[in-house]
């Protein structure tokens, strides 16, 4: 036997043979502990791989509840494994069993002091069970709104369009408003002016949006070809018309933002006014007034 391995068990004042048996039993098992890790994330990598329809441009529901639960299970897995190995550990040394039953007491007390954490895990549980959002959802929740980068089964964490990140106990979530389940939807607001031939007007926008849906590199990016339903509503300074897009989930905002270019283009070419915020004021001069007088009514008009 080696003689370090003799001076640490005098050091310990144990049986060197103990020792070096105490020290095998720990090896075995970590080594386990790790197998255990890393089986863990080869069945998360697998689980995203057989959900992976290999198209980067778009992602379904179904790739990301896949990451959601790949993301739990790394999570869940790294934590069970390394509490079985440390338990596991001291039982090398001595016995558990008192030690457990003083766990057992010491988390009744803690639930009863700690019930929103209770909350948050019961609260994250059903959330994974029913589905309700997944990591790469667009949602608004507890009046934060955000993509949800990482799910627990205590928090939700959502990063804005600041590139701030919200974490949000999951008990604080009472609705949820997802806004890339399935499919979305771009509402597009085209304003023109009072003075425009309106037929014509709505016409140059119908045709710019079908030939929005027929772009290949667009088409694929659309649930259907572009909706013009006709005029939404008069304005104070302009009549709007509407264009619904329905649109792959999350695609939305990048649809509209295309969209919105394309038609300021056609309208310059086709010469339709976009109209501005304008003001008329009316002066009305009681009785009689001299040419001064109108003169600086018509000016105060003018601006």
């Amino acid at each position: 036997m080696p003689q370090w391995i003799r001076s640490i068990a005098d050091f310990f004042q144990v049986d060197a043979t103990a020792l070096v048996r105490y020290g095998a039993r720990i090896l075995a098992i970590w080594a386990l502990a790790w197998v255990a890790a890393q089986l863990v994330n080869l069945i998360a990598r697998r689980i995203e791989a057989a959900v992976d329809d290999g198209n980067d441009l778009i992602t379904t529901s179904k790739e990301k509840r896949g990451r959601t639960i790949s993301q739990l299970l790394r999570g869940v897995g790294r934590i069970v494994a390394f509490s079985i190995a440390v338990l596991l550990t001291i039982d090398v040394f001595m016995d558990i069993g008192p030690i457990l039953a003083g766990f057992g007491i010491l988390g009744l007390a803690v639930s009863f002091s700690a019930q929103s954490l209770v909350k948050d895990i019961i609260s994250g549980f059903f959330i994974l069970l029913e589905d309700q959002f997944a990591v790469g959802d667009v949602i608004s929740v507890a009046g934060t709104s955000g993509v949800v980068e990482k799910m627990t089964l205590r928090v939700v964490m959502l990063r804005d369009m600041k590139g701030t990140v919200h974490v949000v106990p999951n008990s604080e979530i009472k609705v949820v408003s997802n806004m890339t389940r399935g499919w979305s939807r771009a509402v597009i607001d085209v304003a023109v002016a009072y003075d425009t031939d309106l037929d014509r007007a709505i016409a140059v926008v119908r045709d710019e949006a079908a030939a929005f849906s027929d772009d290949p590199a667009w088409k694929p990016q659309l649930d259907e070809p572009l909706d013009v339903p006709g005029v939404e509503s008069l304005g104070e300074s302009g009549i709007v018309v509407r264009v619904l897009a329905r649109t792959q989930p999350g695609l939305q905002w990048a649809v509209a933002r295309e969209f919105r270019r394309r038609i300021k283009m056609r309208f310059d070419r086709e010469s339709i006014e976009i109209p501005f915020p304008q003001r008329r004021v009316h002066v009305t001069v009681d009785g009689a007034a001299d040419d001064e007088t109108i003169r600086a009514a018509g000016a105060a008009g003018g601006a």
